[in-house]
């Protein structure tokens, strides 16, 4: 069956392109070959280091040097020193082969002036001449070139230490070098479109227990006090609710939790308030710095402490301190048994806890190359014209890497290859494109992102593929452009690999002190802010807004296009059901005699040999997989406008979701109204969603859409019949009765290795826009 044109433009493309990868070999745990997954660029690389003796140039007898290296029409300059004639400035210039159209290199020295700057000297290298260097060889040793005039006469005193070699991407000096294509931004602005590798800071959970309070001291001692605690982090803010004990000793054992992220900068701040009379006192206050905070892996209790709860009175203009004797008793600690999210929870890139010290070890690794792009759309103009300034952002687990800016172009190249350690197949990479604003002072502007579950992978196999950029806009969905990749998946411990589906997903400490939905979305808003905060303070920063659309902020909004994707989801898991109904209709009217004869046949022997209906069931299961592997995908997911119910939206249903919340349509009565629909919509949204996910899980057991989960499902189901076979079905029956109806001490809060096993199966929520 052929695809629709509108199909064909947001598929998946297979793509060849000329790397190693394809041909790559695994030697036991370490690959043969290194930044395979990408195509070779070729690059002459130059190291300006120092120079030294320069002769004067000035009249004050000093100079004021830089140095331009020019090869043919592409020209990198260092910075100047002020009257230093001995100046270091090691510079790395790299200059793509592809563009070349020189034969020879030339380093030049100048003296900075006002109006026209003077030639101090120079050194000319043919590129024929210059040594090849393949990583990992050791760096290649800057030597000294005695500088030279116009006409090829040595200067008498003047030298400068360079470092001039042939070689790859590959090379080590390639992040930090000058290149070529950024010659339109000048030197200032290289930091700006320099690629960058990022790491996540390390989030806590961070629990406030508060317990009560001793001799509180209210302003009016003619009424009950109304006491609660507020208690500010950062720019967060939480309070307890009004203590129930309306005495000078309240009490309230109530939990607030905060994110916070090391290295600790901020302190705890902790007010003990009175309302009453329309206004609020402060009745006593305490700082309590972090580092000095317990810090626990489980659910032990963590000691309580006393705190003084200082106050400070105003006399004559001035804070003086006063003799207070009020107490707070807590319990604070950092729980490290938690994983913090900073991501949604079906596209989690990580699932480990905080402290390393829960950690398990890795199970493979993760190598993405980042090829190049086509058709991206123009996403600004410049000189009246459209342009765009490409980079890549890819992030799994606490790393995040950016790919170098690509100046003024739709059809950009980066061939960048980055690795992660991978701990758990379970997870997802999130690959985005943006344009590079901030070259001109303004935003930068997502063009599209590509997410991919490492569990739908097969190992050792290098996947390479052109995927659609695919974005929402209030003019409906529209293609920005494409974006090769390459993806290998190793593995180094099957074993471990296959091991972890039996695990729980989460950390043990989300099942034995579980935390509400409520404190999950507003902690993982926090936590999101925190790390768009920190990333942002990075030379290059990752912008907020870059961030905020890599960890997906504003997801959980309410849209009417969502709730029907999830309602076509789930009528196509029941679909199937509903298929079963009517071929059993069919054989019920003799549709097919031949077939209601066979199933006649089948239903008396499984009524006179019942201890054969589990074995049957589970090796028609068997069979089931085993014939469906033939057609199992090949491809790894992608976003799906369709699934997506992206192609289908009204231009009213794209008003309602490119809307602000609130709302800012209509009266105040009505944006109440409205905003109450979203917001209980959200979660019928949500829940929607879920049951779609668990039966897309059910349906992948046997759709080799995670070959190791269905190939560990397929291996039960021939177990499972084999000893259910020689086991009389009567004491099936009573053992499963008996477990069903154990007694409570024989549970636990921890998942079983059913439940585990079934929560990893992969869903169509990765397809999902």
């Amino acid at each position: 069956m052929a695809k629709s044109p509108i199909a064909e433009e947001f598929a998946l493309k297979e793509t060849a392109p000329k790397i190693a990868g394809s041909g790559a070999i695994i030697d036991g745990d370490k690959l043969t070959c290194t930044y395979d997954l990408v195509e070779q660029m070729q690059y002459v690389y130059v190291r300006v280091v120092k120079a030294k003796e320069l002769p004067s140039k000035d009249v004050t007898g000093s100079c004021d040097p830089y140095v331009e290296v020019k090869v043919g029409n592409y020209k990198g300059v260092t910075k100047h020193f002020e009257k230093k004639s001995n100046p270091e400035w090691n510079y790395v210039f790299a200059f793509s082969q592809e563009k070349l159209q020189a034969s020879f290199i030339e380093v030049i020295v100048k003296d900075k002036d006002v109006v026209l700057d003077d030639f101090i000297g120079r050194v000319q290298l043919d590129l024929i001449d210059i040594p090849r260097r393949v990583p990992p060889d050791s760096p290649l040793a800057p030597q000294w070139y005695r500088l030279e005039h116009k006409n090829g006469d040595k200067l008498k005193k003047g030298e400068i230490m360079l470092a001039v070699w042939k070689g790859t991407q590959a090379d080590e000096a390639f992040p930090d070098a000058w290149h070529s294509d950024a010659a339109a931004v000048g030197r200032e602005g290289i930091s700006k479109i320099r690629g960058k590798v990022y790491i996540s800071p390390k989030l806590w959970y961070l629990r406030v227990n508060i317990i009560e309070c001793q001799d509180l001291l209210p302003s009016d001692k003619t009424r009950p006090p109304e006491v609660y605690v507020k208690v500010v982090l950062g720019n967060q803010a939480l309070r307890t609710k009004i203590s129930g004990v309306k005495t000078v000793n309240p009490m309230w054992n109530e939990d607030l939790l905060f994110v916070v992220a090391e290295p600790f900068e901020e302190q705890l701040v902790l007010a003990v308030e009175e309302r009453g009379g329309g206004k609020e006192e402060t009745l006593g206050r305490c700082v309590i710095l972090l580092k000095t905070v317990h810090r626990r892996l489980d659910n032990k209790a963590v000691p309580s402490k006393w705190h003084n709860l200082e106050k400070h009175a105003v006399v004559d203009g001035e804070k003086k301190d006063t003799k207070f004797a009020s107490k707070i008793h807590m319990r604070i600690s950092l729980d490290g048994g938690y994983h913090v999210f900073d991501e949604s929870t079906h596209y989690s890139s990580d699932l480990r806890p905080t402290s390393k010290q829960l950690w398990k070890s890795s199970i493979g690794l993760l190598e993405l190359g980042i090829i190049s792009a086509t058709g991206l759309s123009s996403m600004k103009t410049k000189d009246g014209r459209g342009t765009t300034d490409a980079y890549c952002v890819a992030k799994y687990a606490q790393k995040w890497v950016r790919t170098r800016t690509i100046i003024d172009s739709f059809s950009p190249k980066w061939n960048e290859q980055y690795t992660w350690e991978v701990f758990d197949p379970c997870t997802v990479i999130t690959v985005g494109v943006f344009d590079n604003g901030h070259l001109q002072g303004g935003t930068d502007s997502s063009i599209g992102k590509v997410r991919i579950r490492l569990s739908t992978l097969e190992t050792e196999r290098v996947y390479t593929h052109s995927y659609p950029l695919i974005v929402l806009k209030p003019s409906g969905v529209k293609k920005m452009g494409e974006v090769q990749l390459a993806v290998r998946f190793s593995c180094t411990s099957y074993f471990n690999m296959i091991n972890k589906y039996t695990h729980p997903l989460l950390p043990k400490m989300h099942y034995v002190h579980p935390l509400s939905v409520t404190q999950l979305d507003v902690l993982r808003y926090q936590a999101i802010q925190i790390v768009s905060l920190r990333l942002g303070r990075a030379e290059p920063p990752l912008k907020k807004e870059v961030v905020e659309y890599m960890l997906d902020v504003g997801s959980h909004i309410w849209s009417v296009r969502k709730a029907k994707a999830n309602f076509f989801r789930i009528m196509n898991v029941l679909s199937g059901f509903i298929s079963v109904a009517k071929w059993f209709n069919q054989i019920c009217h003799w549709k097919n005699p031949l077939t209601t004869i066979l199933i006649h046949v089948l239903f008396v022997i499984l009524v006179l040999y019942p201890e054969l209906i589990l074995p049957t069931f589970f090796l028609y299961l068997f069979f089931i997989g085993i014939w469906r592997y033939r057609w199992k995908p090949r491809h790894p997911p992608h976003m799906d406008i369709r699934l997506s119910h992206a192609d289908a939206i009204g231009s009213d249903e794209l008003d309602e979701e490119f809307d602000t919340f609130p709302t800012s349509k209509g009266s105040d009565r009505v944006r109440m109204r409205y905003d109450r629909l979203r917001s209980i919509g959200g979660r019928i949204q949500t829940v929607i969603g879920d049951l779609a996910t668990q039966g897309e899980r059910l349906y992948s057991l046997l759709s080799w859409r995670d070959p190791r989960a269905s190939a560990l499902f397929v291996t039960f189901c021939l177990a499972a019949a084999l000893i259910l076979y020689v086991t009389p079905f009567q004491v099936v029956v009573l053992l499963a009765g008996f477990y069903v109806l154990r007694h409570p001490k024989f549970r636990q809060k921890i998942p079983s290795i059913s439940a585990n096993f079934f929560r990893r199966l992969p869903a169509k929520t990765d397809c999902m826009l």
